[in-house]
This record gives C-alpha cells, sequence and structure tokens, in this order.
C-alpha cells in the first residue's frame, strides 16, 4: 500500500480498519446500475422456474457460502411458512447438504447478470440474511443499492456498511435475531403496500450512487506524479 499513490476501498469498514496505513485513502461503497435494476419496478415476464411459486415472495441473490446465514434461513422459514423464499446463486464453499428443505424454500441456482431484474420484479422483499463472521466483516454488499433500484424494500442483518449507509432510511431494515428478521419482513411487507412512497425513498437513498458518479469522484482523487 505504501507504494500507491492513492488507495480505494470498497466500502466504510475497510477503510476504518486500513486508513492508518495510507494517508490518502479514500471510502467508496457499492454503486448500481440503476436503469438495469429499475426495470424490475415494471412488470415482467416471470422466469418459468419462479412462475409457479405462491406469494408472499422474500428473495435473496447471490453466491450462497460461508456468508451466508444457514441457520438464519432455516429458522424463519419455519417460522413463517406460508411465506415463500426464493433463494438464487450458486452454492459454494458449502456443503449443499447443509442448506434447509423445506416446502417453501426454492432454491433456483445461478443466473446472469440480465435475468435478475426479472427474478427481483416479483419478490415483496429483498434479502440479507449474511452470517455475522470473519467473512463479511468488511463487505459492502452491491445488492444493497440493486435492490432499491428495482424498487423492493430490503432486510438485512447488521452488516456494518449497511447499517451505516442505509440503516436509518426507512427502506431498509435492519435485524440481529431470526425473531427481529421476521419481524422486519412484515414490516417490509407493509412498506411494500406503499409503492409510491417506497420508490420515492429508495430514489432519495440511491442519490448519487451510480457508477458514473463513482467513477468521477475517483478520478478527481488520482494526481498522476510527472
Amino acid at each position: 500500500m505504501q507504494r500507491a499513490d492513492v488507495v480505494f476501498t470498497g466500502g466504510y469498514s475497510i477503510w476504518e480498519a486500513k486508513r492508518a496505513l495510507h494517508a490518502n485513502a479514500h471510502a467508496f461503497p457499492s454503486s448500481v446500475d440503476v436503469a438495469h435494476f429499475a426495470a424490475a419496478r415494471a412488470p415482467q415476464q416471470e422466469p418459468a422456474d419462479q412462475a409457479d411459486i405462491a406469494h408472499p415472495r422474500l428473495g435473496f441473490y447471490g453466491v450462497i457460502d460461508e456468508r451466508f446465514d444457514v441457520e438464519l434461513l432455516r429458522s424463519i422459514a419455519t417460522q413463517r411458512p406460508h411465506w415463500q423464499w426464493v433463494m438464487i446463486g450458486p452454492v459454494v464453499k458449502i456443503d449443499p447438504a447443509e442448506l434447509p428443505q423445506a416446502d417453501n424454500i426454492h432454491y433456483l441456482g445461478g443466473k446472469s447478470y440480465d435475468q435478475l431484474p426479472g427474478y427481483l420484479s416479483g419478490w415483496e422483499v429483498a434479502l440479507m440474511p449474511f452470517a455475522m463472521n470473519a467473512s463479511t466483516r468488511f463487505i459492502s454488499p452491491t445488492k444493497t443499492p440493486e435492490y432499491l433500484a428495482g424498487g423492493c424494500p430490503v432486510v438485512s442483518t447488521p452488516i456494518h456498511d449497511v447499517v451505516r449507509t442505509y440503516g436509518d432510511t426507512g427502506v431498509v431494515r435492519i435485524a440481529d435475531t431470526p425473531d427481529a428478521f421476521v419481524a422486519a419482513c412484515e414490516a417490509a411487507l407493509r412498506d411494500g403496500a406503499d409503492r409510491e412512497q417506497l420508490l420515492e425513498t429508495a430514489d432519495q437513498v440511491l442519490g448519487d450512487m451510480s457508477w458514473d458518479h463513482t467513477y468521477d469522484l475517483m478520478k478527481e482523487k488520482l494526481t498522476w506524479k510527472q
């Protein structure tokens, strides 16, 4: 790091941990391609493997690995058997046999980036059920602004960067226990019922989080040696 002229970190938590190592370090939380995910705000043709899943649907997309709280999913799916839990993404670094199995949990496998808005548009709540462990200590999940751009209220475990950036927005609810997570999902379902207010607040939160804006800010920080 000392050989670098400038250091960019992918979020505030890693910046807070490393800023003492470099005098010119700057935090850049996850950005979003708003236009791509905003397609989920309009009705989409249901993907075939999601079309027959009942509502309400509460979904997650991303890699299902050691960062994913398997026991949290097991508990919340048991507590709310009439809710449908849609899990999208490849299973890596963990044994698939460890994943909870139930009639209301649906593992749809990995999907392409272009397919994600089509799935997101069919959900009532978007989830970030991350485990609180060493693997998640410094993450700044890109899916947070993606979910919001898609017009979905979000429920997350208390990941530091999520709490810092979105914790008081009203469209991202934070929960640290299975019971609290279920309660937060119930509140998020109510939030989604006022669609106009949800979208207005989400847009205010997203503000200047585009990748283009992040690029411009990074470019301003670059000072080339002559």
